[in-house]
């Protein structure tokens, strides 16, 4: 388990709740049935949708179960209303149309999406479970159906004496990380302010999912081999021999459900150091997060070339920040070693990573129609992430009441698709966690990897270059 502030992750597995008496929600059979109705729509599924589709048909095919499902719990005093829930999680299901489709293939390849016409057709449905053990539990919520259904969304309570704990568990298809923030402030304060005995919150207009679905095939079909955007790409991907980035570390055979491995890498002060030396390069602390991957990748590797993918959230109005869907998408970065310093290498990898901010509209899936000499690698994508808690839209959770509630994440034991990397600045720390395929060589690999990369950056924090010790041999 590791923590970004007040919120924790772990696997499913080792979530153990206290028992408790059990409610859920899901689908009434009206609402089955209507979706199972729903006309077809000539909105495409957005290109994360897509490849998460196809991903999970990929591993099913070969009767694995890839890791889809977010799931999100965390406590609410006192008894629960399950009237005033239930009016709670209908009230957020149709206010965000992306709950309203869900997609087959016809014709191997092809997506179709089938729309429920009007959102006052979805409706959840509590059923009393009764007493029920962690195990017991952890089965409710495992349930939910795969993202080729429509109900691909399950709510949860877990009723103790003078308190419950809540529980979403909503496929990818539908979500991406911001939904953290989207569910606390609608479904924990508008059921408090119902329970309570208040009126419905006010809440700021969300937007439509199905129209950035609209405007981004829009704008990527506008696209050709000769516009900057796909250029772009192409230079990147050809200087690494035509194909995205391969993972720095051994993964073994690549067998093994998701696990996590979480480091700290720099305490309060060191944090505060190491962005100075950030900016004393004329770099972000985003720069030295990069430049460090940089680093550590040739200490581990040898190569003086760093090619990354790093993660960008494509939100960029009031609104989207306040819709459910899946907006972030990855930008490509490219870093040279060499004998440079830091200062160097930072400022390269700030400008690299500005730079590709140009790209982010740019998903790699439309790089590959165009451009389909390019290839992905044998093996996963390492991709890279970078949190800031101190600025937004995390900062506003915190300051709307998140800090005071425990929230709890989980992985959901499937198979992994990538390698993440994260690094998490938080108040009191940085942290690193890395996601992999769980089994002995690759637990190994990912432990060097992260005492490698602290002491990249516990060298930067205390004024050294790690540059002059780098040894560039290859034992991953």
């Amino acid at each position: 388990m590791f923590a970004i502030g007040t919120l924790d992750f772990r696997s499913i597995h080792e979530w153990m709740p206290d028992p408790g008496s059990v409610i859920s929600w899901q689908p009434s059979s009206t609402s089955l049935e209507k979706a199972q109705q729903a006309p077809t729509n000539e909105v495409p599924a957005s290109y994360m949708q897509a490849e998460h589709l196809r991903g999970f048909r990929k591993y099913a095919d070969q009767g694995q179960s890839m890791s889809r499902q977010c799931i999100v719990s965390w406590d609410f005093p006192g008894r629960c209303d399950a009237r005033a829930m239930t009016y709670v999680l209908n009230a957020h299901l149709r206010r965000h149309d992306t709950y309203r489709s869900w997609f087959q293939f016809e014709d191997g390849e092809q997506i179709i999406r089938r729309t429920i016409p009007e959102a006052g057709d979805i409706e959840v449905v509590p059923t009393r479970h009764g007493q029920l053990a962690p195990e017991e539990c952890r089965d409710v919520i495992r349930a939910t159906p795969d993202p080729l259904q429509w109900d691909c969304f399950r709510f949860m309570i877990i009723q103790r004496a003078n308190h419950f704990t809540f529980c979403i568990c909503v496929d990818h298809l539908h979500i991406d990380a911001m939904f953290v923030g989207t569910v606390y402030s609608e479904i924990h304060m508008m059921y408090l302010s119902l329970a309570g005995g208040g009126a419905p919150l006010r809440l700021p207009e969300a937007g439509s999912y199905h129209d950035f679905c609209v405007r981004q095939h829009e704008y990527l079909s506008s696209l050709t081999l000769e516009s900057p955007e796909i250029r772009a790409w192409v230079e990147f991907l050809e200087t690494n021999d035509g194909a995205l980035p391969e993972v720095p570390v051994s993964l073994g055979d690549g067998s093994g459900v998701a696990e996590l491995m979480d480091l700290r890498l720099l305490d309060e002060q060191q944090t505060a150091q190491f962005e100075a030396a950030c900016s004393a390069a004329g770099a972000r602390f985003s720069g030295g997060v990069i430049a460090c991957a940089a680093l550590a990748e040739c200490e581990l590797t040898g190569a003086d070339q760093y090619h990354g993918i790093v993660a960008v959230d494509t939100r960029n109005s009031p609104t989207d920040f306040v819709t459910t869907g899946w907006y972030t998408s990855f930008i490509p970065v490219s870093v040279k070693v060499g004998s440079s310093p830091f200062s160097e290498i930072a400022r390269a990898a700030q400008t690299s990573f500005d730079d590709g901010r140009r790209l982010m509209n740019v998903p790699f899936g439309r790089v590959l129609e165009l451009a389909p000499w390019l290839t992905k690698p044998n093996s996963r994508v390492p991709l890279l992430f970078y949190l800031d808690a101190g600025v937004p839209p995390l900062s506003a959770l915190v300051a709307n009441g998140i800090k005071e509630t425990r929230v709890s994440g989980f992985l959901d034991g499937g198979v992994p698709a990538q390698f993440d990397i994260r690094v998490n600045r938080l108040e009191t720390e940085t942290q690193a966690v890395v996601m992999f395929p769980g089994n002995p060589v690759a637990r190994e690999s990912v432990s060097r990897y992260l005492t490698t990369l602290k002491a990249m950056y516990v060298s930067i924090a205390e004024g050294r270059d790690p540059v002059a010790t780098l040894q560039r041999v290859s034992h991953a």
